[in-house]
């Protein structure tokens, strides 16, 4: 959907993902009843327009009043320290500034032009910062009923985001904010998110029973709020690792191939972290793969799959290759017919899952086991984090500009790359166009969600190990770090679905000195974890 500013520019959404806390009810004697529900995380290009405010008695409510953003302590807790699955979990919510510490409130991103028929930039604005929370305040009228979940109706007009008290014309004030100290594009943002929200009747229920309070976005109905975990594979801590070993061995089995010339660990070697050294991998028969093969490592904290996300989970994901036609081309029925004329997987088997009985699900089981052990977390960068070494000045300044947006309007100068590649997994999982032309033979996560604003996009890979894993992008195209920093520097495409983090910045990238880019590569190189050269 398109909205305008008041100066006539032409915009398009396509994040709009916020956190809420301290709700609260007026009831009709004009006091204030706090409710428990902690912290709301919403996200319209996700579908998440629900949340579940908690208890609250019984009685008729006048108002409700809740934050966009958080308290000072809560702004400040360690992320280390957030349960998964958690609003706050930056795993999750990809809302946290990393090691610039505090969380994002609002992060609001888009496409803009002047006028119809002038090409498209983009704009990034991310609101933070405890001195930005903002109190909203809604009339309305509520009636809490005994057994009956009651819903509060919260429509988040996002066209009035950078019209009212303090309208917003992007190209005058700037297409990025990162709330730093005094920037008037935060201050109009923080002046016009209260006029964006009112309170509609929604109906409906949560799905749930007794007085419960909880509130719908009506702009975007239709939520399923996020749940993911990687179930148990076994019962016991014996039974755990024998699914692991069991999953080790798989990995290295040459029967999972039609012609048992390949493994899964033919195209993920350990040296490489895991990864393809080769540009495609190479299947059964030398058939020719068509994207990269990835890294292997931290897998516990991915939600999908593959390149496109195609695989939901990583048990889906490790039966997918045996099956494919350009990698081991082989059926399941025919893998357990063959381990089970070969003998001795019999016992494995049956210390893993309690009986010898083999199932396709049983492999995946396993090898989801195996994968699940390959983290990487001791670099010379986690080392120099937790004061057992120190980075050079040259990794440390590569540091900083990883971490420092590009904002020449405030004279920040920074290389940007924390926006895709912040947090302790140096990915924030989401798919994005980075600016590669778009190949219609490969058009990415498009394959498997149909949307339009997925055209063109791919997986964001962790940095973790990248000096391991060249070469580099969804197919492989650049074979150093200094060709993939070229890249972001002057080779970068706008197309229609360019990410807006890239889009916002002038035709070509970031355009980096070559002090600035060496100065980054030579911090990338400090994220290689040594175990993967030297063996487990």
């Amino acid at each position: 959907m398109d909205y305008r500013t008041d100066s006539g520019e032409r915009y398009s959404v396509t994040r709009a993902s916020y956190l809420l806390s301290d709700f609260a009810l007026c009831r009709a004697d004009g006091g204030w009843q706090e409710l428990e529900g902690g912290v709301a995380w919403l996200d319209a290009g996700k579908s998440r327009t629900e949340a579940s405010l908690g208890e609250a008695p019984v009685g008729t409510y006048t108002q409700i009043r809740f934050a966009i953003g958080l308290d000072a302590e809560t702004n400040a807790t360690d992320p280390a320290r957030i349960p998964a699955g958690h609003p706050l979990d930056p795993n999750l919510n990809g809302l946290h500034w990393s090691w610039q510490g505090g969380f994002i409130f609002l992060a609001f991103e888009g496409f803009w032009n002047q006028a119809e028929g002038v090409a498209s930039s983009g704009f990034a604005y991310h609101l933070g910062r405890t001195e930005n929370r903002t109190e909203i305040v809604l009339n309305g009228s509520l009636a809490v009923v005994p057994g009956s979940p009651a819903v509060v109706g919260i429509e988040f007009d996002l066209g009035k985001i950078l019209r009212g008290a303090r309208p917003i014309s992007i190209a005058k004030d700037g297409s990025s904010t990162h709330s730093q100290p005094g920037d008037p594009v935060a201050e109009a943002l923080v002046a016009n998110l209260p006029g964006a929200f009112a309170w509609r009747d929604a109906g409906g229920n949560l799905g749930d029973t007794g007085s419960k309070v909880g509130m719908r976005r009506a702009v975007l109905p239709g939520a399923s709020p996020w749940e993911s975990a990687f179930p148990a594979s076994a019962q016991s801590q014996d039974s755990d690792d024998a699914a692991i070993a069991l999953g080790r061995r798989l990995f290295h089995e040459r029967m999972l191939s039609r012609d048992e010339s390949i493994s899964c660990a033919s195209c993920h070697p350990q040296v490489t972290a895991f990864a393809d050294p080769r540009r495609f991998s190479l299947g059964v028969e030398g058939k020719l793969g068509t994207r990269h093969g990835m890294p292997l490592f931290n897998l516990a904290w991915k939600r999908e799959f593959f390149w496109d996300g195609r695989a939901p989970s990583l048990r889906q994901q490790a039966l997918m290759p045996i099956q494919d036609p350009l990698e081991m081309n082989e059926t399941l029925e025919s893998v357990l017919r063959k381990l089970e004329e070969a003998g001795g997987y019999m016992d494995s088997f049956e210390k893993a899952f309690g009986t010898s009985e083999m199932t396709a699900e049983r492999i995946g089981l396993a090898l989801e086991s195996f994968l699940l052990t390959l983290t990487a977390n001791d670099s010379k960068f986690d080392r120099a984090m937790r004061g057992e070494g120190k980075l050079t000045e040259q990794e440390e300044r590569g540091f900083r500009l990883f971490m420092t947006e590009r904002d020449p309007r405030l004279g920040i100068l920074g290389a940007d790359c924390f926006h895709c590649h912040g947090g302790a997994l140096f990915t924030d999982h989401q798919f994005r166009n980075n600016g590669l032309p778009i190949d219609e033979a490969d058009l990415g996560r498009y394959r498997v969600t149909g949307s339009r604003l997925d055209r063109g996009t791919f997986a964001t890979p962790s940095l973790r190990n990248i000096a391991l894993t060249a070469p580099y992008m969804h197919d492989g195209r650049f074979a150093t770090l200094e060709e993939v920093l070229d890249h972001y520097s002057e080779g970068v495409q706008r197309t229609d679905t360019l990410d807006p983090n890239l889009a916002k910045h002038p035709d070509g990238g970031l355009h980096l000195s070559a002090s600035e880019k060496a100065e980054v590569i030579a911090f990338l190189k400090t994220l290689s974890d040594a175990r993967y050269l030297t063996g487990r």
